[in-house]
């Protein structure tokens, strides 16, 4: 700004720091911004390229500048244009530090940050409490939204296998055998039990087992030949039934008969008589 301004501010009763509305009646846009030196020419004021593209001005053209008094920001919500913004280390840190050349932020503005030899593009969507904020020696939180260049990664979804490999796969799952590792002892020495008598046990646990659903079928089929409708008990209930054997003949039942009827019947009391005087 001219050296004439800052008498005439001098003059006045203002508050610092120094904040001024630039407003271009032409375009309706307006922003806000603080003040470096005081050493242009009459008339003529210096502003940054990108403050003149968010003005919508040209070199020459008529801006108002008035003095004002902004409050401090408390929340400021930024949108970086390119996805390089999120590649850096630290984002917050790096903006905390760009972002001390300014006194204030206006909504709707884009400013430029120089970092690394490179200028980041970020647009102020937010700021609280009002449109227009200081940021000089205030906590202000500060928010990011997604770049503008920012494409969300297309979620893939898991593929269908075919059903021989799913057989292939069940196919070569081992059936569990309880008890059938092997021993390691802790001095290091090779266990009694070698490799090939743990695989003979394994084979005997499985003989053991066909044998157990042998017997099971057997008896199961046993059950199943019993009527209906018929108690057993006993252990004889599984055993085949005795075949009666054939009638006897005449003769031999006549003969049977005779000894009986030879054999003498018992009388009671024919016994011999005792007397107790003799």
């Amino acid at each position: 700004m001219p050296p004439s301004a800052l008498n005439r501010l001098a003059s006045m009763r203002i508050e610092y720091p120094m904040l001024f509305e630039l407003r271009n009646t032409y375009a309706e846009r307006v922003t806000h911004c603080g003040v470096m030196e005081f050493i242009a020419d009459e008339g003529v004021i210096h502003i940054p390229n990108w403050m003149m593209e968010n003005l919508r001005l040209q070199e020459g053209d008529i801006v108002i500048l008035r003095n004002i008094c902004l409050p401090k920001g408390a929340f400021v919500k930024m949108q970086p244009h390119t996805k390089d913004f999120l590649d850096l280390y630290n984002p917050r840190a790096m903006l905390e530090t760009s972002l001390r050349s300014y006194s204030c932020l206006t909504t709707g503005d884009t400013i430029v940050l120089d970092y690394n030899n490179k200028k980041y593009y970020i647009d102020v969507l937010e700021t609280k409490p009002y449109s227009a904020i200081s940021i000089i020696e205030t906590d202000c939180e500060v928010d990011f939204a997604q770049p503008l260049d920012y494409t969300e990664p297309e979620k893939q979804l898991p593929e269908k296998e075919s059903p021989e490999v799913e057989d292939e796969l069940t196919t070569k799952k081992v059936q569990l055998i309880p008890f059938s590792g092997c021993g390691r002892r802790l001095d290091g020495k090779p266990s009694t039990q070698s490799a090939e008598q743990m695989s003979s046990s394994m084979l005997k646990q499985q003989q053991t087992e066909n044998e157990t659903k042998n017997s099971n079928s057997k008896s199961s089929n046993t059950r199943s030949r019993r009527t209906s409708g018929k108690l057993v008990f006993g252990s004889n209930a599984n055993m085949p039934k005795i075949q009666t054997p054939p009638k006897a003949s005449a003769e031999s039942t006549s003969e049977e008969s005779s000894q009986k009827a030879e054999e003498p019947k018992f009388q009671a009391f024919t016994g011999k008589k005792y007397s107790l005087m003799s």
